[in-house]
């Protein structure tokens, strides 16, 4: 057993809790109108890059409904925009990146920039862990149980857009480039991998207690470009965490992976494993090693709806994982249309249980 009062720390490290710790995938965002009120004031780069803005709008959700867990709110391509890749967010599109094409193109990108540039970035955890753990206000009324989560985007998600230059439903330029020219490709999934484990020990060192990789296109990829692209590139990332700041859970998410979210459980040492909306979280309990906890996975389109279908699915997932560590979550971000209403009904539902 962990010795610790945070109930999603201990799930993390290996205890099955009762009921379930609970956090969600952009808990704070658009849904909140706490958020909205706050997002006229600056661009979503700066919002992410001002460590009071970034606290305050990572706390809004702790404050409104005690979540277990406490998500920085930056973004996964904050780490090719601190490398010096060109970066615009644009209402109504999403992100524009100048897109990498070329050896020439991967040369302009520079990792020793990332500390310098990502430095607001480890001031915010600093200052939600102190917030978090300190005797006055938000941790107080928490009790000091919330978990503070950092995260980075995996490799070959990070990759997809900077290949792509933009968000797309089948990234083919990506795709093509790892198939056409895998030199190149395999160039910038290297210097990616590299950036992003030491991106992670930095958000350990400045406050994180455990650290989360989202690989939301790793689906895209059939058997062999997974293994390649999504497996081993993991595996370097979380063994290089665990040599450097052993004892570190990793939560990977291998958005839409199928049937190789087992593979990728057994073979890239993660902690945890996120499962997306299309997982059977009962079926999956029996297919993964003992020693990975789950986490998930409501349907946000459900949390959207509200109402009993939510509440009955919301309880049968959660008492399908009992006696196994179980993190309580969406299979992906909550919905920007979501009333708050909903969220704190399903807060509920997940905690009450019977005697």
């Amino acid at each position: 057993m962990t010795d610790t009062g945070k109930p999603l720390l201990r799930v993390l490290q290996g205890e099955a809790v009762w009921p379930p710790p609970l956090w969600l995938m952009r808990q704070a965002g658009r849904y909140l109108p706490e958020f909205r009120a706050l997002r006229d004031q600056a661009d979503f780069i700066t919002r992410c890059m001002t460590p009071d803005l970034a606290t305050e709008i990572t706390l809004q959700p702790i404050r409104r409904y005690a979540m277990d867990g406490a998500i920085l709110f930056s973004d996964i391509l904050i780490l090719p925009w601190a490398m010096g890749q060109s970066l615009e967010f644009v209402h109504g599109t999403g992100p524009v990146l100048g897109p990498i094409r070329s050896q020439a193109d991967l040369d302009r990108l520079d990792p020793k920039r990332v500390p310098e540039a990502t430095a607001p970035v480890m001031e915010t955890l600093t200052r939600l862990r102190g917030i978090l753990d300190g005797p006055d206000t938000i941790g107080a009324a928490q009790g000091g149980r919330t978990t503070l989560l950092g995260f980075a985007g995996a490799p070959f998600t990070v990759a997809c857009y900077m290949v792509e230059g933009h968000g797309s439903r089948e990234f083919d330029a990506t795709r093509g480039m790892a198939y056409a020219d895998p030199l190149l490709f395999d160039r910038l999934m290297a210097r990616l991998t590299e950036a992003t484990a030491e991106m992670l020990v930095a958000q350990i060192d400045a406050g994180a207690e455990a650290v989360m990789l989202f690989d939301s296109w790793s689906g895209l990829l059939p058997p062999s470009q997974f293994r390649r692209h999504v497996i081993a590139p993991t595996r370097a990332i979380v063994q290089e965490i665990h040599a450097r700041r052993p004892g570190v859970p990793v939560i990977g998410f291998p958005r839409l992976a199928g049937v190789m979210a087992t593979e990728y459980a057994r073979e890239t040492g993660v902690r945890v494993i996120a499962l997306d909306t299309g997982a059977d979280m009962n079926a999956m309990r029996g297919l993964l090693p003992d020693n990975v906890a789950l986490q998930g996975n409501l349907d946000p389109l459900l949390l959207l709806a509200g109402g009993d279908a939510m509440t009955q699915e919301a309880r049968a997932i959660r008492d399908a994982m009992k006696g196994r560590p179980h993190v309580f979550n969406l299979g992906h971000g909550v919905v920007p249309a979501t009333p708050p209403e909903h969220v704190g009904k399903l807060v509920r539902a997940v905690r009450e249980v019977g005697p």
